[in-house]
């Protein structure tokens, strides 16, 4: 399947981020462009970090794919298809996805998935003691909204 732009959204957003850290100059020297990338690297956290993992950027890192990435940033490829390229290389990259928010104030709880449910008592802090059933989860969510919810005067 072709990829859509926005597939591979965790992908763009650091290629992106590397690609503005580079002056002109930087873009054409290979080493450079992957010493940045590391050093960019080591300020992501979560799953901007996994794809520095996935990457090669990260110490603990399995593989180093840093000379497929700088090559295609030396030809000013746009960040979608350098990540489409990478993506052929392993198919992990465009798996990365960032959480969604949920609008707890705007949204039908019912309609979430109890993994949903699970992570906004999770974001909150808060857990459901003995809870198995979606209902039980989605009562649980209704007892706290008020505590996290407050309404803006």
């Amino acid at each position: 399947a072709k990829l859509k732009p926005g597939d591979c959204e965790v992908c763009e957003k650091v290629v992106d981020k590397l690609k503005q850290s580079l002056s002109n100059e930087e873009k054409g020297n290979d080493e450079t462009i992957e010493d940045k990338f590391v050093e960019l690297c080591s300020t992501l956290k979560n799953k901007e970090n996994r794809f520095c993992y996935y990457m090669g950027g990260t110490e603990d890192a399995a593989t180093r794919r840093l000379r497929d990435l700088s090559k295609l940033i030396k030809y000013d490829m746009d960040s979608f298809l350098i990540c489409e390229r990478l993506n052929k290389l392993d198919s992990q990259i465009c798996e990365l996805k960032y959480p969604k928010k949920i609008d707890i104030r705007n949204v039908d709880l019912r309609k979430l998935k109890v993994k949903e449910l699970k992570k906004v008592l999770s974001d909150w802090d808060e857990s459901c003691d003995g809870c198995i059933e979606k209902d039980e989860f989605v009562k649980r969510i209704e007892e706290l909204k008020p505590k996290y919810l407050k309404e803006e005067l």
